[in-house]
This record gives structure tokens, C-alpha cells and sequence, in this order.
């Protein structure tokens, strides 16, 4: 992904979000719902309050759904968040999801990549 400033950061960030409200309100598939909060949470860790916000709607979709290990999952990732931006510890491309390691560095899925890039283009383009 290319660099971002800031407030192409928030843009790009409020893009992602936007479509995972989209997608719930139209009760899409979950595995798409996910994959547009990954796609958040990959552009927003490097910024706290981004950070937080993608994991509490993690959060909350985990507890709609009663996914009681995404629960737990989201829970340690949201105690650890401010130590981890305290050490500036915060892995490239990790999805936040419960099934990746919280320190892992990755390449997004493809999936998730696709919305970023999508989101990014949209955020760049003049008005």
C-alpha cells in the first residue's frame, strides 16, 4: 500500500467503515462484513484512535454473532493496543482478526487489499 498522509488516512479509513455499515444494513454475507473491517483495521493501526475504533466494531460484530473466541480475540487485542503503540509494535498488514497472531506481519488477502485499494483511489482523487 502506498503511503498515506493523515487525513488520507482518516478518508480512506471512513471509506472501509462506511462499506462494512453498508454491507451489515444490507445483511450481506459475514465473511464480506469481516473482510471490510480487516480492510479498516489495516489502514487505521498506525493511528490509536483508528486502531481502537476498528477493533471495538470488531468487537461488537463478534458479540452480535456470538462468535465467543472473536470475542475473547478482540478483548486481548484491545487491552494490548496501547502497549502496542506505546513500543510503536504495531505489525504491517495484520487484519486483527483472533485467527492471526497479534504480532504478525503480513500481506493483507487479496480481498482485503482489493477494498484498500479501492477505498485509496477513491480518497486520492480530486473532488
Amino acid at each position: 500500500m502506498n503511503p498515506l498522509t493523515a487525513s488520507e488516512r482518516r478518508i480512506v479509513y471512513a471509506r472501509l467503515v462506511r462499506g462494512f455499515t453498508d454491507t451489515a444494513a444490507a445483511r450481506q454475507a459475514l465473511a464480506m462484513q469481516w473482510i471490510w473491517l480487516e480492510a479498516a483495521h489495516v489502514v487505521g493501526q498506525h493511528d490509536v484512535g483508528l486502531h481502537f475504533d476498528s477493533h471495538r466494531r470488531m468487537l461488537a460484530l463478534a458479540r452480535q454473532v456470538r462468535d465467543w473466541k472473536e470475542v475473547a480475540g478482540q478483548l486481548a487485542r484491545l487491552a494490548l493496543l496501547p502497549l502496542g503503540h506505546l513500543l510503536r509494535r504495531i505489525p504491517m498488514g495484520n487484519t486483527g482478526r483472533s485467527t492471526v497472531p497479534i504480532t504478525r506481519e503480513m500481506q493483507p488477502p487479496e480481498t482485503v487489499q482489493v477494498l484498500i485499494d479501492w477505498a485509496t483511489l477513491a480518497a486520492k482523487l480530486p473532488e
